[in-house]
């Protein structure tokens, strides 16, 4: 490994497991297989001499069954306003290359993804508001994801619920949401509609997260 960086961003991941996320819990997923859509906004970052500062991106995931069995398919998509230094830093941070051995959840993921579709360069639309359980992200004619507080049955209040992963690989604490996915283009994204979704600060390195 030849190339230092370091990302602090943003994140909402929508999958489609029940709220909570089995996977956070050393669990299976709810339903056998695992579907995801990744939002990232990055606010400071770099790849060696590369800024990334302001950058976007999104990860599409699709897993026949749990994600430590592998087989997966990853569509990376990188906000098309990277120039070509940027486009090739953030491919390479987005899966797992230039990063210690299972150090992030990128490198997890891509290894655990042996189909990697081309990378797509496109405009990326997001929003993200943490502490109040809410955003979006949206890729125009290919994916688009929605995230809100998780309501109460009876009365529709919204319910305040948060993970605290004190040695995860991603964060270190997430609010959680219920969130729905509509993806019409590389990979389908089916039965995403109120599952789980959470958002989080993220603060990672080539040697894993950064306390």
């Amino acid at each position: 490994m030849d190339v230092e960086w370091r990302v602090k961003a943003t994140e909402m991941v929508n999958c489609n497991c029940a709220y909570g996320c089995p996977c956070q819990f050393n669990a299976l997923p709810t339903y056998g297989d695992c579907r995801a859509a990744c939002g990232y906004e990055i606010e400071e970052g770099h790849f060696g001499a590369v800024r990334l500062d302001g950058l976007r991106a999104a990860i599409l995931f699709s897993w026949p069954g749990p994600i430590h069995l592998g087989n997966g398919t990853m569509q990376v998509i990188v906000d098309e306003r990277a120039d070509a230094a940027q486009r090739d830093a953030l491919i390479k941070i987005l899966t797992g290359e230039e990063t210690d051995e299972m150090a992030t959840g990128w490198w997890v993921f891509a290894a655990m993804s042996p189909t990697k579709l081309t990378p797509r360069f496109e405009p990326i639309e997001y929003e993200i508001d943490i502490a109040a359980r809410r955003g979006r992200f949206r890729v125009p004619g290919v994916v688009e994801t929605v995230g809100e507080p998780i309501r109460n049955s009876v009365t529709g209040a919204e319910h305040s619920v948060r993970i605290d992963l004190p040695h995860g690989f991603e964060f270190r604490t997430a609010e959680i949401g219920s969130g729905t996915t509509k993806a019409t283009a590389a990979i389908a994204l089916p039965g995403i509609e109120n599952t789980h979704i959470h958002f989080a600060n993220i603060h990672l390195s080539n040697k894993g997260v950064v306390d």
